[in-house]
């Protein structure tokens, strides 16, 4: 689909009022194109006003711009990633891909009411976003068409990258944030910041060289000990340091206590891109990153070897899907469904000390489910484990490692 084709008709636009979104809705408006903006709020830590986006969409040239509330949406999903502690190779908590999946959810319904067919967004064709916004929605509703300007060869003749953008922006008095001078772009949520792309391609440009949005860097945290408290209920945080909260709240309030301490602040990856690409970002998520360490404590009492084992494969597979676009399919809720027997067991309260971007375990308490005993563990004489019964299961074993050895199997 190409912007010829769009001529005279209107289109729903997924905007964030940054660069990207204001220009592709200018140029498309200068085409002939009626263009309607639609903005997720999700609780954006870099907007000081989620409606002064749609002030800024009309004065691009939107003939319409709508803001739909999806805080509790994508606070409700960061929970759920954190029960799957599904960090994207290991180190990403999978906050903008996640994100972009509540985002397409949230705006198709309003398209839908308004008799718009054309979903547009301002994901480059080297990112997985693009891959998110289309997915999502060709799952949700297939009637649904895609338009995607880095796609369309004539708004890439016409921006070949953000300085064209920029003066295009400029030249026009659009309002936009970004400028030449600007090191880095930033893609945020409640969840957390993305950081990526200027000064930040160069792998001489330290994690450190960011700004943070969301706290403070660890070497800039206090300088004493903070205590921090959650209670799970069956995989959900119910309270944080003796008060009750919501899945928003305990987002909200992790954040600010996770932030002030450099929790999660300044995560360097290189991770591999669904287009196969290597891209390199510095992300910010204090809230996931406290919550689930604190989860994983709790996880550790509960799941037994075999458990373990399942858990860890569902919670790999469950991140690579988010970050490829497949949150919805059938694949990732089965893995969401195996792991929900999981979250039932995990009630508990975590007491961890935060110092510095560090989070240590402190204790742990009330946890019904809990496999962990002090007597069976101690190596003192108390229990009711009997040293001698190894001696059988330690003959049943050797029969086995005794034969590897017999067929030329071992070294």
């Amino acid at each position: 689909m190409t912007v010829e084709d769009l001529k005279g008709k209107t289109i729903g636009a997924a905007v964030s009022g940054g660069l990207d979104s204001c220009t592709m809705t200018h140029w498309l408006t200068e085409h002939g194109v009626d263009v309607v903006g639609f903005t997720a709020d999700l609780g954006q830590p870099d907007e000081e006003r989620i409606d002064y986006v749609r002030t800024r969409m009309i004065r691009c040239g939107a003939s319409d711009s709508i803001i739909v509330d999806a805080r509790d949406a994508l606070a409700q999903a960061g929970i759920e990633v954190i029960q799957c502690q599904a960090m994207y190779e290991g180190n990403y908590w999978n906050t903008t891909g996640i994100a972009r999946h509540i985002t397409v959810r949230a705006l198709l319904p309003e398209l839908e009411k308004r008799g718009i067919s054309i979903l547009s967004h301002g994901a480059t064709g080297r990112g997985n976003d693009q891959v998110r916004f289309q997915l999502v929605a060709n799952m949700i509703n297939p009637e649904i068409s895609v338009y995607a300007p880095w796609r369309d060869q004539q708004f890439l003749d016409k921006f070949p990258g953000r300085k064209e953008m920029i003066d295009y922006c400029e030249d026009r008095g659009l309002p936009i944030q970004a400028t030449h001078e600007k090191p880095y772009s930033t893609d945020a949520n409640i969840l957390g910041l993305t950081h990526e792309a200027g000064q930040l391609e160069s792998l001489n440009t330290p994690a450190g060289f960011i700004t943070p949005g969301m706290g403070v860097h660890p070497k800039d945290a206090p300088d004493a000990v903070e205590m921090f408290t959650v209670r799970f209920e069956q995989g959900i945080p119910v309270q944080i340091n003796g008060e009750n909260v919501t899945p928003l709240s305990a987002i909200e309030t992790a954040n600010q206590i996770g932030g002030r301490n450099g929790i999660g602040i300044g995560i360097h990856a290189v991770e591999n891109r669904f287009v196969g690409i290597k891209s390199r970002g510095v992300y910010e998520s204090p809230a996931m990153t406290l919550l689930g360490q604190c989860y994983e404590f709790l996880l550790q009492l509960i799941l037994d070897r075999r458990a373990r084992r399942v858990f860890n494969q569902a919670s790999a597979d469950i991140a690579e899907q988010i970050y490829q676009g497949y949150w919805y399919d059938p694949a990732t809720r089965a893995l969401r469904a195996a792991i929900s027997i999981y979250n039932r067991l995990a009630s508990g309260t975590i007491i961890v000390a935060l110092y510095k971007g560090q989070i240590s375990f402190h204790s742990a308490d009330d946890v019904p489910h809990s496999l962990y005993s002090e007597d069976t563990a101690s190596m003192e004489g108390v229990g009711d484990f009997d040293h001698k019964d190894s001696e059988g299961f330690l003959g049943v074993l050797g029969v086995s490692a005794r034969a590897l050895n017999s067929a030329g199997q071992s070294e």
